[in-house]
């Protein structure tokens, strides 16, 4: 069985070697032209006057185009077409483009652009959420609310409350492939567009509106990408639209790609939240009425913004039953780089808003942060055999009122039926023993009035699905040659996750031959069309099911041919182990391969899926937006010397839920990097802006990233042993997203160190840079 097995890969030895082709590898043909930017100087203001003569006639330029240049449409939105390519008359960030350098060098291309004459009259600039609010600068009339019970009513009536506000900074996506496309012409006007994006489909719709073109008449090609993570669902749009254009105007092949600096300031970033919360909760610390508000800075255009403050809100809960729940949402608009997908799309930081106040509640009430979670989890999933999912302590009772049931629903109307995070918790905290490390580190710190550590465990439930319904569905084209080996194409993009190497195995396994008898092609509009984004962590479920349906359906023309022949029923033939069982008859695939082509057997076939049993009302807030949930949790333990505010990751153990994993070494891989990216989102990964708008953190010297020594010093992950409920592909469960948000762990953690200074709660904003937990410990011990 090729399915559920550590294999490489696929282009592992690629990857290490460095001879992995991405785009700005592709050897470009003779006379190809390089193009760059001119980009907004002022973050909000109107142009008043454009001199480019000194561009045009610049050493290798070969053409300038402005907005009057483009021959359709003028939009790279991939939502409400408020995102020109070049800015028409009025200049909403620092950074925008505004005009276009066509010329025979990426160098004369970017030197070009630097030497326009353009005058602005600046309008006053929204940057901060008190000024997009006082200014009502927002997209949607108003907020967006999702509430359940009496919320108020329930915070006014408990014995204990508790408020505050957390801020999390936005995220650069720092993929170590920058944006690159490259456009060739070719008969009719049509073209063909390599993109390093993670939506292909997204890329042919909008070269082709911008070409005047039928989709037909673009063809997007993409073999890999050196990382998206959202980064490269929508912000591709740009170059590959500008290639096209100047391809199609010149006769040439045209490429474009970003230096680092450039990417950072043209590309939205992840959003950056504001929450503000209110809570009542009893002596246990279970939440008896909650009251959150959101604020996010979505940027000059609306791009993905609503999705993502939706997915926030539905997050909100995290792993929680919250039976009294107002939610409030404002998506505001201010003069910044359009924020744009990332990584868990909103959840991580609707999920950090829940987390920060289940710590503040187990601080006041002088209680285990860990038990106060616990007891507020949603009830543990039964088995088939009606026990509960894993061996635990008994779940506590669900609120008084309250049947179990309801204690299953959340507040937007889904039932949660496969919650598993107490067996898991429980699991967790044995494999790292918990309890005797915090005991320890409160010995430690009782003792140690500078160097202080601290140890959190942090959970995640993660919605599994794209909340755009119509986004659920995938297609698969297979071949099978009649040497036996198979190629397909599917509609997901490979960006270093595994994908590839997953789906691969899902073919192998359903004709039982080696993986490496099976060649997956470059994805291609023109090959399986209406493609989704590679995101929501959909991929494997969406293509994998896609191509099982598509290699089912090959195997059973083949086994219905073989028995045929041989006076054997198609329910006996078996195919395993590079062979074709038929009867007493046993062929190699490649002869049963032969054979089926000799007796006109068509070996070639598409599948497709859609995701079953969903459907949502993101106005009403209603409905069942997700096929499932992923689950995980984190224990971290930091060391912090808070003289300095510098700090350490001593450890951290994951216990991650894969379900039925497809590749436990891929899906590790995942968890890992998923956890370092999410903490450092929250530690060390600050963007400043300056007070004209314009992004100071545009480079690896100035934007930090995790390194390697920014691991864990003891870094131990295990994938959850237990098979997803739905039947999904080979019962496996999405990984790409859900580990992101065990990153959480790490905040908590220095929270927990910060608070043993004094008795004050820290309150850690994100990212808490060594300059903010230095300024909470010196606050915590002045009111010590």
């Amino acid at each position: 069985m090729s399915v559920n097995r550590p294999t490489p890969h696929d282009s592992a030895k690629l990857h290490v070697t460095g001879a992995a082709r991405y785009v700005d590898d592709i050897p470009t043909p003779a006379g190809c032209l390089h193009l760059a930017f001119g980009q907004s100087s002022v973050a909000h203001g109107t142009i008043t006057a454009m001199d480019l003569s000194a561009v045009r006639t610049a050493e290798g330029v070969v053409a300038v185009l402005t907005a009057e240049d483009l021959p359709f449409e003028n939009d790279v939105s991939p939502s409400i077409h408020d995102e020109p390519l070049l800015a028409t008359g009025t200049v909403h960030y620092v950074g925008q483009p505004i005009f276009l350098v066509v010329a025979t060098s990426h160098t004369a291309a970017r030197k070009a652009a630097t030497l326009a004459q353009i005058d602005y009259a600046e309008l006053p600039p929204i940057f901060t959420i008190e000024e997009a609010m006082a200014a009502n600068s927002r997209f949607e009339e108003g907020p967006r609310i999702y509430s359940r019970g009496d919320s108020a009513r329930a915070i006014a009536a408990s014995p204990h409350t508790a408020e505050g506000v957390i801020d999390m900074g936005g995220q650069e996506h720092f993929y170590l492939e920058g944006q690159a496309a490259m456009a060739l012409p070719q008969d009719d006007g049509d073209v063909v567009v390599h993109s390093s994006t993670q939506h292909p489909s997204e890329i042919q719709h909008k070269v082709a509106d911008a070409l005047g073109l039928p989709m037909h008449g673009v063809k997007v090609e993409v073999r890999r990408m050196g990382g998206g993570f959202g980064g490269k669902e929508s912000q591709g749009n740009a170059l590959a639209v500008s290639c096209a254009i100047a391809a199609t105007l010149t006769g040439k092949p045209c490429k474009m790609r970003y230096d680092r600096d450039d990417d950072m300031v043209i590309t939205g970033k992840r959003h950056d939240f504001r929450i503000s919360y209110k809570v009542g909760f009893d002596h246990s610390g279970r939440v008896l009425g909650i009251e959150f508000t959101h604020y996010t800075r979505c940027g000059w255009a609306q791009d993905l913004s609503l999705p993502v403050a939706d997915r926030a809100m539905l997050h909100a809960d995290n792993a929680y039953f919250l039976s009294n729940v107002r939610i409030e949402s404002h998506r505001l608009r201010t003069n910044t780089q359009s924020a744009t997908a990332f990584r868990g799309f909103g959840g991580p930081q609707g999920l950090v808003g829940i987390e920060r106040v289940m710590d503040q509640i187990a601080h006041q009430l002088g209680l285990d942060p860990l038990e106060v979670r616990k007891i507020n989890y949603y009830a543990e999933m039964e088995s088939a055999d009606g026990g509960l999912s894993a061996p635990r302590a008994a779940a506590p009772l669900p609120p008084e009122g309250i049947s179990t049931k309801e204690k299953q629903v959340t507040p937007y109307g889904q039932e949660v039926s496969d919650f598993i995070l107490h067996g898991l918790t429980d699991d967790l905290a044995a494999r790292c023993d918990y309890a005797a490390r915090r005991e320890a580190v409160a010995a430690w710190n009782a003792g140690n009035p500078i160097i202080k550590r601290g140890i959190a465990v942090t959970p995640v439930k993660f919605g599994i699905s794209f909340t755009l319904t119509h986004l659920n569905q995938a297609g698969a084209l297979v071949h099978i040659y009649q040497d036996g080996s198979v190629a397909l194409n599917h509609g997901g993009t490979e960006m270093g996750q595994g994908l590839y190497q997953k789906v691969a195995q899902v073919a192998a396994g359903t004709f039982g031959i080696p993986v490496d008898q099976v060649r997956l092609t470059a994805t291609d509009t023109s090959k399986v069309p209406n493609t989704s984004a590679t995101a929501a962590s959909s991929g494997s479920d969406l293509n994998g099911m896609a191509v099982l349906a598509a290699c089912e359906t090959l195997r059973d023309r083949m086994a219905e041919h073989l028995a045929a022949m041989r006076q054997a029923t198609p329910a006996s033939v078996r195919f395993a182990d590079g062979q074709v069982q038929v009867g007493s008859e046993t062929l190699t695939f490649k002869a049963a391969a032969k054979e089926c082509y000799e007796g006109r057997v068509s070996l070639s076939a598409t599948g497709f899926y859609k995701t079953p049993d969903i459907q949502w009302d993101r106005i009403k807030g209603e409905g069942r937006p997700f096929y499932y949930f992923a689950y995980g949790a984190a224990c971290s333990e930091v060391v912090v010397d808070t003289l300095t505010g510098e700090y350490r990751i001593l450890r951290t153990d994951i216990l991650h839920d894969a379900g039925r994993s497809l590749n436990p070494a891929l899906d590790i891989g995942q968890v890992e990097g998923g956890f370092v990216q999410g903490a450092g989102w929250l530690t060390t990964e600050e963007l400043v802006w300056d007070a004209k708008g314009r992004l100071r953190t545009h480079a690896p010297s100035t934007y930090k990233i995790p390194a390697v020594s920014d691991r864990p010093q003891i870094f131990n992950v295990t994938l959850y042993e237990g098979d997803n409920p739905e039947p999904t592909i080979h019962r496996s469960k999405a990984v790409g997203e859900p580990p992101f948000c065990l990153g959480v762990s790490v905040l908590m953690a220095l929270s927990d160190a910060v608070a043993s200074c004094g008795t004050a709660y820290p309150a850690l904003d994100a990212p808490a840079t060594p300059e903010r937990v230095l300024a909470a410990a010196q606050k915590v011990r002045g009111h010590a």
